[in-house]
């Protein structure tokens, strides 16, 4: 008879394990910020359905392991100091501010390009602290993980998967171009109808767009590149002692997770191993600390407006802040803006200073009217989530062209920051919150979120745990990633075939030519006889 401490050990082992039907490893390489936030919602997940979620922390300004006791942190003994996040974060902040608003989107992209290509040092020393580090690669090696899930936004995760051998699930918003989806996971991207990321296009384009959408696909194809692939493709061979690159390498994912949906994307075609899990991180408004609530039930029958521009915009200059908050004292509704920066002397009295605001919280409230945002992935999931119209001020990245998609859909408007003014700003505000369609497009989007047969944080989830089942996903891969670029293209049957009509078309012109030369040589032989004979 098993003792009774034993059976109660068994017992809630048993309870851990349940809801899944197994309790499995997961290993995690992550990235920082936004990013670090979509990824920690399905790490959070997984440790609640009893997996052993272990993440490989290096210095980061989000990361912090004091915040996640269901998760397990390895911490990177990396060479350089704890400030070097904090550092190109301000770096960032100033280009996306300061610097890219002022440039042309070419320009834009080249230095957002140079920026990034700064950080190859520091990813470097990175992916050496753990490669080259015997104790660490041990350790995780004995560890025996199931599934390692990375953000293949910073380089070597798919790399150190590759070594332990572990299969590894992708989780990512995009990448520079759609390069990575398209040549690393083999995702079909027709340039007629799907726009490149950053173009700020739609999929119903004319000529003229089609033309931009063709020149910025190999722009991105052939100038700009998110990393130093000479450098990494050489760095990933050694490591591996064979012949490789980055792209091959990354390409090697089960599963991707792409952190948008098609309430924000255009329809466009994906491969089996692809799923569109946006949103994942949203979820239904909690009750608003009692200051804050007292502030919006405040503004009676008009309602609240919500103003953020994201967690790495803190300031702006005094001259921008003066502006918005003109336009701002202006509109009848309050105002919660997330701000740090010097107090605007055009302040009005229906605005309110926060350094922080608990913003899906606010968004779910039904005294908010509209959401003025950056253009984050992560703000415009939560104001689709609970159908907010949207003012968009874009800075960098992706932003511009997130607002883009949400102005096409009929659900915001779009100012850009470097040459609005304040009756500008005014003017989108009242329009987004007055005019009906805004509002009922924003509804639309969200019952469109809403109604899925599986959420989107069950189905991240899913596809993880379907890997460490299944050892993998090797049968939804298509046969692509074995392709060359020749073969991927046809160009060898194209090629083959054109022979074949040329060859095919020579031959008959040839037998043409002889039948005609032959009934010449008879014609003028049954000529000659004639005169003969005459």
């Amino acid at each position: 008879m098993v003792p009774e401490k034993w059976a109660a050990v068994v017992f809630l082992l048993h309870l851990c394990c349940a809801g899944c039907g197994f309790c499995g490893k997961v290993l995690v390489w992550p990235s920082d910020m936004s990013h670090w936030l979509n990824v920690k919602t399905i790490l959070e997940a997984l440790a609640a359905r009893g997996h052993e979620v272990t993440v490989l922390k290096y210095p980061a300004i989000l990361i912090d392991q004091n915040q996640h006791s269901a998760l397990h942190f390895e911490n990177i003994p990396v060479p350089y100091e704890n400030e070097i996040p904090e550092h190109y974060l301000k770096e960032l902040v100033n280009l996306a501010v300061n610097v890219i608003p002022n440039l042309s989107l070419w320009q834009a992209a080249r230095t957002l390009q140079d920026f990034l290509l700064q950080l190859t040092e520091v990813f470097e020393d990175l992916c050496r602290s753990v490669l080259y580090n015997q104790t660490v690669m041990s350790k995780l090696r004995d560890a025996k993980y199931d599934v390692m899930v990375i953000d293949p936004i910073i380089p070597c995760g798919e790399l150190v998967a590759d070594v332990l051998q572990i299969p590894f699930v992708n989780t990512l918003r995009f990448s520079m171009g759609y390069s990575m989806e398209k040549y690393c996971g083999q995702l079909p991207v027709p340039l007629s109808y799907v726009p490149v990321i950053m173009g700020e296009l739609t999929d119903s384009m004319t000529f003229p767009e089609r033309v931009k959408n063709m020149i910025l696909s190999l722009f991105f194809e052939f100038w700009i590149q998110h990393y130093d692939l000479s450098f990494w493709d050489q760095f990933y061979s050694e490591a591996l002692g064979k012949p490789t690159t980055l792209c091959k390498t990354v390409g090697k994912a089960e599963i991707w997770l792409i952190r948008t949906y098609w309430d924000f994307e255009y329809p466009r075609p994906y491969l089996p191993n692809f799923d569109f899990v946006g949103g994942l991180h949203c979820k239904p408004a909690k009750p608003l600390p009692k200051e804050i609530e007292e502030f919006v039930q405040s503004s009676g029958e008009h309602g609240v407006v919500v103003f953020s521009l994201g967690s790495m915009v803190k300031n702006l200059t005094e001259e921008k802040a003066n502006l918005i908050a003109s336009a701002l004292s202006q509109i009848p509704q309050k105002v919660l803006w997330r701000y740090s920066g010097k107090k605007p002397t055009t302040l009005g009295s229906n605005t309110r200073l926060f350094n922080w605001i608990p913003q899906n919280d606010l968004l779910g409230h039904p005294k908010t009217k509209a959401f003025i945002t950056h253009g984050g992935t992560n703000g415009i999931y939560e104001a689709i989530y609970h159908g907010i119209p949207m003012v968009g001020i874009p800075m960098f990245a992706d932003q511009p062209d997130n607002i883009a998609h949400m102005k096409a859909k009929g659900a915001a408007l779009k100012m850009n920051i470097n040459t609005m003014t304040s009756s500008d700003l005014l003017s989108a505000l009242r329009a987004v919150i007055n005019e009906p369609s805004y509002k009922e497009n924003a509804m639309r989007l969200s019952r469109i979120h809403h109604d899925q047969p599986v959420k989107p944080l069950d189905r991240a989830v899913f596809w993880i745990e379907f890997v460490m089942r299944h050892k993998g996903a090797k049968h939804l891969r298509v046969a692509a990633h074995d392709l060359s670029w020749v073969q991927y293209h046809s160009l060898d049957v194209i090629g083959f075939l054109l022979a074949c009509v040329v060859t095919l078309t020579f031959i008959i012109t040839k037998c043409c030519l002889f039948t005609y030369q032959k009934c010449c040589v008879t014609e003028k032989k049954k000529k000659t006889n004639r005169k003969k004979e005459n």
